[in-house]
């Protein structure tokens, strides 16, 4: 009972918070504190608050699965450190035009500029080649990707709020109940008459907290090999993701053609067939 009492009282706070900044009777700082040069985004803490939070909740699955944690813990430290260059590098590639002419901001990620596909990338090859060339590691390369993919969605999902704050991913202007208004700052060149706009943000992390609860409920429940949950984060990740890039206006390209729901649609492709395959293994 408590549990829910805070649960619906966060809940009611969140709402009146976002009722305030989506009115544009509040509007929001970057930063949480700046000293000369050095400054404190909320983008980097939310992103650092959900990583925390996802790898505690996998280090706890990981006990009841007879991992070794010092393994674990070696292991998350690589995927984050790669998964971080993987999102930047990727960011970096698709926006080079920028980037070219202002070198130094390819540092400075406290600025935005992280893409979730190159992240994924990056540490899904880190957990293969970790599994693969580690002496006497006390899991598979699917377990261990199951064990990751159940509980990023979370992490996603808690990182997206960094995007609120710095007025960034938001999607097309709209007059929906749910509008979001953006200071004009920080609307795009042609986009500078309209006031509101979607808040993909906050679609994607909806999107991803039902990723996480279906396929932590279907970890516990339903799966019968390794590899499923890894299959099913690829496959519904990927659909939430084609479905909201398309109101977006900060959509990196690959001429035409969207990047992130290319790769989502690649994904979704891979997660089918992986999700098949593995469990025909049984039969």
């Amino acid at each position: 009972m408590v549990k829910i009492l805070i649960f619906l009282l966060a809940f009611l706070l969140c709402w009146l918070f976002l009722a305030q900044v989506f009115q544009g009777k509040l509007i929001l700082s970057s930063n949480i504190f700046k000293f000369g040069r050095f400054e404190l985004r909320y983008y980097s803490v939310f992103i650092l608050l959900g990583i925390s939070i996802s790898y505690y909740l996998a280090r706890r699955r990981a006990k009841k699965e007879n991992i070794f944690l010092e393994q674990l813990d070696e292991l998350i430290f690589y995927a984050v450190i790669f998964g971080i260059l993987g999102a930047r590098l990727f960011y970096v590639i698709f926006n080079w035009r920028y980037y070219q002419k202002n070198p130094l901001e390819i540092l400075m990620l406290w600025h935005g500029g992280l893409a979730i596909q190159g992240a994924i990338i990056f540490a899904i090859g880190t957990f293969v080649l970790y599994a693969r060339l580690k002496k006497n590691v006390s899991f598979s390369t699917f377990q261990v990707l199951d064990l990751g993919a159940a509980y990023l969605p979370l992490g996603q999902a808690i990182g997206r709020w960094g995007n609120l704050f710095n007025y960034e991913a938001f999607g097309e202007p709209t007059n929906l109940p749910w509008k979001m208004y953006v200071p004009a700052k920080f609307r795009p060149f042609g986009y500078s008459e309209f006031e509101y706009f979607h808040p993909t943000f906050l679609y994607e992390c909806i999107w991803n907290l039902c990723v996480f609860l279906i396929l932590t409920g279907f970890m516990k429940k339903y799966r019968r090999n390794f590899g499923e949950i890894f299959s099913l984060y690829l496959c519904l990740y990927s659909l939430g993701r084609i479905c909201i890039e398309r109101l977006r206006l900060d959509s990196l390209y690959w001429g035409s053609l969207r990047t992130a729901q290319l790769f989502s649609a690649i994904m979704i492709l891979i997660g089918f067939g992986l999700f098949s395959y593995r469990r025909r293994e049984l039969n």
